[in-house]
């Protein structure tokens, strides 16, 4: 893609290294890792505030096997932390609360796969509406923690990791200056970009975070309310693909059909 932003990315790439054929080739003997102390030491500060954070949870529980705990990878390991922590939520609902949001905006934060069992998990401990309101709000936060830590350390990341998708997202958010919202609603009901790489690239081309959070705050409720919904009878699923019928496809395509319209009527006028 050519054009004003594709020059712009250019040239700011460039400041690195030199653009060959549509492809930076970074001379420096920084090219190896592009994150200097500065920003290795704050990416590490990030990581030590959640591990205090979990520790702090660990101490105040009582003493056990808690051997369980790790990040479930498959429906089979989210079945067996559920029937473990369902005997802790009454007694000690605070600490999973603390725990589970600690974890998941962790997750967020550092594009670590595995977030959708963490959904299914609200919805089989707390219930669809107290579990909707819980994941709405952890990934709220951990999509804003991670816009905040790209915008201080993110930018060489993403232009080594998504050049052309960062060039095809830049213009598209230079298009849409004036409906902002409405291309952003629909970026997240629907799978037209993952939303790992909308959290660590918004910052980048200069998404406003007000815009980013109203965003994520509402167009995430669909999604979460489908995969919550589906916790309840997480011994019936499957696999992860169950999650997703004909049903609740169609109906997030048609709310992000709705939230994209004003935009697309207002490059006709």
């Amino acid at each position: 893609m050519e054009g004003e932003v594709g020059t712009s990315l250019k040239c700011e790439m460039q400041g690195n290294g030199k653009w060959v054929n549509g492809i930076v080739v970074n001379e420096s003997k920084s090219a190896k890792f592009p994150l200097s102390f500065w920003e290795i030491g704050v990416f590490g500060g990030v990581i030590l505030s959640y591990a205090l954070g979990l520790a702090c949870v660990y101490l105040t529980m009582p003493a056990s096997d808690y051997s369980f705990l790790k990040l479930p990878r498959n429906l089979e390991d989210l079945q067996i932390l559920r029937d473990h922590l369902e005997s802790y939520t009454s007694d000690y609902t605070i600490q999973v609360l603390v725990g589970y949001c600690v974890v998941y905006i962790f997750m967020q934060t550092f594009m670590i796969p595995g977030t959708v069992f963490m959904s299914l998990l609200a919805g089989s401990l707390f219930g669809v509406f107290r579990g909707v309101a819980l994941v709405v709000f952890t990934a709220t936060a951990g999509a804003s923690s991670c816009y905040f830590l790209s915008k201080l350390i993110g930018r060489p990341l993403v232009f080594s990791l998504w050049p052309d998708k960062l060039t095809f997202f830049r213009d598209q958010v230079a298009r849409r200056k004036t409906r902002l919202l409405n291309y952003m609603l629909f970026l997240r009901v629907t799978p037209t970009l993952p939303n790992t790489f909308i959290n660590v690239a918004s910052p980048i081309v200069d998404v406003p975070y007000h815009t980013f959070f109203f965003a994520t705050v509402i167009g995430i409720i669909p999604a979460a309310y489908v995969t919550v919904r589906a916790g309840i009878t997480l011994g019936e699923l499957q696999s992860v693909g169950d999650l997703y019928d004909m049903h609740s496809i169609a109906t997030l395509f048609l709310i992000g059909l709705v939230t994209v319209t004003p935009t697309l009527i207002g490059n006709k006028n």
